[in-house]
């Protein structure tokens, strides 16, 4: 799934038609029954900007498109005129530009300026940790750290692969209970997420230290890295056993994966 990091670069990819006239077509049927072309044609976009894991694209008379890619979505922008593969949901141009939605599975137009109900944005500069750790604090204590970091509700932005990599270099496990966790470790977790986030849009994706490494040696330590589901969603979470601070119930007994 594209996570905060990826939606920040698209909004940077797309502010090339910022300030333009664009004209609007909704290849896709499915995209054409959200949003009707002719209410976008050819007015000007005003701003795009990056909300956690959402895409908002502010037209002029104050209607806004929110995208999110949910597993398989993409923004493409490049040099207009080149032929066009397969059938993009959602085409912007202007001005020798144009941008192509993929695969866009949610779109929302509304007339007001909408913003996605979720929590302070991991990207945010700067990012307002406080909040984010007072959000976690209000989840149940026996919810699992690695868990409670994906619900977008709680922090915008983080998903599987920079849960991962952010609870690797802070060393704390996936599966610690939050009322094992200090606030200085919530922080320093966050904090972690959001400098790997933020040099992934500034650099480009850096090597993964544990993220979809299970089996292969931890790079600091050089134990095995572990994988198993976490989750209502059972989503993947991976882990290093011995440098990663593990839940106090499970030292000495079989962890998740093992």
């Amino acid at each position: 799934m594209p996570e905060g990091d990826s939606l920040h670069r698209a909004a940077r990819r797309l502010q090339v038609l910022v300030g333009r006239r664009v004209s609007v077509e909704t290849p896709h049927p499915r995209a054409a029954v959200v949003v009707a072309a002719k209410r976008l044609d050819g007015r000007t976009l005003e701003a795009v900007e990056a909300v956690g894991k959402n895409l908002l694209l502010t037209f002029e008379g104050g209607l806004v498109l929110r995208s999110h890619l949910r597993m398989s979505g993409r923004w493409q922008v490049r040099e207009s005129g080149r032929p066009v593969s397969g059938r993009p949901w959602l085409v912007l141009r202007a001005d020798g530009h144009e941008a192509l939605l993929w695969n866009g599975p949610v779109l929302e137009l509304s007339r007001r300026p909408r913003r996605p109900s979720v929590g302070p944005d991991i990207l945010a500069e700067p990012p307002d940790l406080a909040a984010m750790v007072s959000n976690l604090r209000r989840e149940p204590s026996t919810r699992e750290l690695g868990d409670a970091l994906l619900d977008q509700r709680l922090v915008a932005g983080i998903g599987n692969l920079w849960r991962a990599e952010a609870l690797w270099h802070a060393r704390l496990s996936p599966w610690l209970a939050l009322g094992e966790v200090s606030d200085q470790e919530l922080e320093l977790v966050l904090r972690e997420a959001a400098r790997l986030m933020r040099a992934s849009v500034e650099e480009g994706r850096s090597p993964r230290a544990v993220y979809r490494r299970a089996g292969r040696p931890c790079p600091r330590c050089g134990e095995r890295v572990r994988s198993h589901g976490q989750g209502d969603d059972n989503r993947m979470a991976y882990w290093c056993p011995a440098c990663q601070r593990e839940h106090l119930s499970q030292r000495g007994e079989e962890r998740p994966g093992a």
